[in-house]
């Protein structure tokens, strides 16, 4: 697959651009950004063309997809611009800065019979596959409760999550892995029930915050999310049986061998399972259904786009129903 990336961001530079790079699947073509230095210095980095500008990028006949990590609130309008030029698009998540953009970008995509997909890495990670099976078997029970967290300490004043123009803040960046953990093993149909946000007073960024969901069978989801803690990416699933905890569960270095706790009455047991890169297997999968081809309306690609849909409407109701305490915040 020859793929072009557009943004010269941090996640391109430690996490994809390098796994692309030696993944057999994917030829690194070439790669744009703002400041023309940096995105020379990324293109001799990674061994590929440096362009111009996006626009010329999209121009190239010898890209037929495109890797978005621009600013979160410039994902919709580069997406948008991939697919119209003929582009298959793997975009950082979320997709676009709420439910609307996700649903004009996914009817675009599969009007043009084109691959879009956000790089939620996790969700190709087979622990998660493990997880689900070990839940639906009964090792738990009949599952009632779920618990997600992915939190990380302060960033630096001038990282542009802070920056709720470049559509900044901790629900748009961390609150989406909790909600789609809770939706993989849960299943569809997910309700908000309450939130909070922790704002910031002096432009109404959210820092962190809390979500409550309800499953169609009665779950109780319990999310938290936010820049303000001690590192935690897990999840636990409660039953009347058992609870599964899973314990790096959203970033697991590619070299981690994952180990899933299931704890009973008066046993435990401990499921280590091997180390898989996460963001390889997404490049892969990604590539795979490049050339493919079966990106219809009824195919898994549309499956994958409700699943986005419904992610971004999670966050537009939290959004809108959260309660919201005023605090001094970081920089």
């Amino acid at each position: 697959m020859r793929l072009g990336a557009l943004g010269t961001s941090s996640i391109a530079r430690r996490r994809t651009l390098p796994t692309a790079a030696h993944t057999p699947e994917v030829e690194l073509v070439a790669i744009a950004g703002r400041s023309p230095d940096k995105t020379a210095r990324f293109a001799e980095e990674f061994g590929c063309a440096a362009e111009a500008d996006y626009e010329a990028l999209l121009k190239r006949p010898d890209v037929e997809a495109v890797y978005i990590s621009t600013p979160t609130a410039l994902h919709y309008l580069w997406a948008e611009r991939a697919l119209r030029a003929g582009k298959h698009v793997l975009v950082e998540k979320p997709m676009g800065v709420n439910a609307d953009e996700a649903r004009r970008l996914c009817a675009l995509a599969e009007e043009r019979a084109l691959v879009l997909r956000e790089n939620v890495m996790f969700l190709h990670h087979p622990q998660h596959d493990v997880a689900a099976d070990l839940v639906r078997c009964g090792r738990i029970g009949t599952p009632s409760a779920f618990q997600a967290s992915f939190c990380i300490p302060p960033l630096p004043a001038d990282d542009i999550r802070y920056d709720l123009r470049l559509g900044g803040g901790a629900l748009l960046d961390l609150g989406v892995y909790p909600l789609r953990a809770a939706a993989l093993l849960l299943g569809p149909g997910l309700r908000v029930a309450g939130a909070t946000l922790r704002t910031r007073a002096s432009d109404g960024l959210d820092l962190s915050g809390q979500v409550l969901l309800v499953s169609p069978s009665g779950v109780l989801a319990d999310l938290t999310f936010g820049f303000e803690h001690a590192y935690a990416s897990s999840y636990a699933v409660w039953g009347d049986r058992g609870r599964l905890s899973v314990p790096r569960a959203f970033t697991p270095p590619a070299a981690h061998r994952p180990v899933l706790v299931l704890e009973e009455q008066d046993h435990e047991e401990r499921f280590t399972l091997s180390a898989s890169d996460q963001l390889r297997s997404c490049l892969r999968s990604f590539a795979t259904a490049v050339h493919g081809g079966d990106v219809g309306s009824r195919s898994p690609e549309a499956d994958r786009h409700q699943e986005a849909i419904a992610s971004m409407e999670h966050l537009d109701e939290v959004r809108g129903r959260a309660m919201r305490v005023m605090v001094d915040g970081a920089p």
